[in-house]
């Protein structure tokens, strides 16, 4: 492996979407220099005014080959555009030595391309959002401390939750408020999801079809599982001596969602691309998010350990926020996280290669600390 390519100081931000807030501004605190790159120059001038960000970064049209142009060895390129692109741009990125961040889970495309990457002293940060991203930090800091009280070879079983939503902070009839594209939260729910249940795999083809209650510091959810929860497992280091009672990772919705979607679910039953693409638009008209509104971030990861000779375990982290005048509060977690974790390609201290946020105990307590000082506050519940 060639060594770790230093970092310049420079950072292209590429997107000004709805998941862009004040993670940019403490970029332009952190970094020597920040372009935001936008659909044209005029746009990003507009997205930079909005966040009060004038003359701290530069605006910048946004074409892959203008950014491939810009790029320098050890510049820091930060995707906020949808998944299916960020191979394209992880491409360029090693072909000009630059490293990569993005909130999004790794696509076989991105896969494909990290041992390049890692061959060439590049970073490949992803997962460092909401969800994916702090959810992964409060599970490899539940599973530390159960460890360390448990121990690795004792025989135990355990039950590991976590789920993540983001709602209306003033609950609407829809139950919902869209803090992302429409059409990847109608296409999510098109996707089979894969847990653990009573210790043996389940899969939900219509993932809203398992839906259940869930109760949050008294409040009471609805929880569904999202995508593949079973590859996670040895990503957040449970010991083999352990064995899974329950094992989920999920979408968290206001309690009545699940009546309020009906007509929802009866499109996404049929299939139909097209319909549902219409649908998609049909839903941003009839639910939009303006400013005028909040939102709402709720997160809560559980872990609970029973050991043979009767010891137990149990813990969780709540993340609990709601949106303001300066970003909402999908936006703080997500790109605060991002800018938290570029921070780090910036100073040296994450490794070349693939990075899922902190993917160890060490770093995702250190994280967490900073996140907690950076605005994006959360509770710890320990019971031994």
């Amino acid at each position: 492996m060639a060594d770790l390519v230093p970092a310049t100081g420079t950072v292209h931000w590429i997107g000004a979407g709805l998941s862009t807030g004040s993670g940019l501004a403490a970029l332009c605190d952190t970094a020597d220099r920040v372009l935001l790159w936008h659909r044209s120059e005029e746009r990003a001038e507009e997205a930079l005014e909005g966040r009060g960000l004038n003359g701290r970064a530069a605006p910048r049209a946004y074409t892959l080959s203008a950014l491939a142009a810009e790029l320098a060895p050890g510049d820091v390129v930060v995707s906020m555009l949808p998944a299916p692109e960020h191979a394209g741009i992880l491409a360029a990125c090693v072909r000009e030595n630059a490293h990569f961040a993005c909130s999004s889970y790794v696509s076989d495309a991105v896969l494909e391309q990290v041992p390049q990457a890692h061959e060439a002293g590049i970073v490949v940060l992803t997962e460092a959002g909401l969800d994916p991203g702090i959810d992964h930090l409060f599970a490899h800091s539940l599973v530390a401390r159960a460890r360390e009280a448990i121990g690795d070879t004792t025989p135990a079983s355990y039950g590991l939750t976590s789920y993540c939503g983001g709602v209306p902070a003033v609950p609407n009839d829809f139950r919902y408020r869209f803090s992302w594209a429409p059409a990847g939260v109608l296409n999510a729910l098109r996707s089979p999801a894969r847990y653990l249940d009573h210790g043996a795999p389940v899969t939900a083809e219509r993932p809203w079809e398992a839906t259940r209650r869930h109760v949050v510091d008294g409040e009471t959810f609805e929880v569904y599982p999202n995508r593949d929860s079973v590859p996670f497992v040895e990503q957040y280091g449970l010991p083999a001596a352990w064995t899974p009672r329950t094992f989920v990772r999920g979408t968290l919705r206001l309690d009545g969602w699940l009546r309020a979607w009906e007509p929802v679910f009866e499109e996404l039953k049929a299939g139909d691309d097209t319909r549902i693409a219409a649908l998609a638009q049909e839903l941003a008209a009839r639910y939009p998010t303006t400013d005028a509104d909040r939102d709402r971030v709720v997160l809560a990861v559980s872990l609970d350990v029973r050991a043979v000779d009767g010891r137990t375990w149990s813990g969780g982290y709540l993340l609990d926020l709601v949106g303001d005048d300066e970003d909402s509060a999908m936006a703080r977690c997500v790109s605060r996280t991002l800018a938290l974790g570029v921070g780090h390609i910036l100073d040296g201290s994450l490794p070349a290669g693939l990075n899922r946020a902190a993917e160890t105990a060490a770093r995702s307590e250190k994280w967490l600390g900073e996140l907690a000082r950076s605005g994006v506050h959360f509770t710890l519940r320990v019971d031994q």
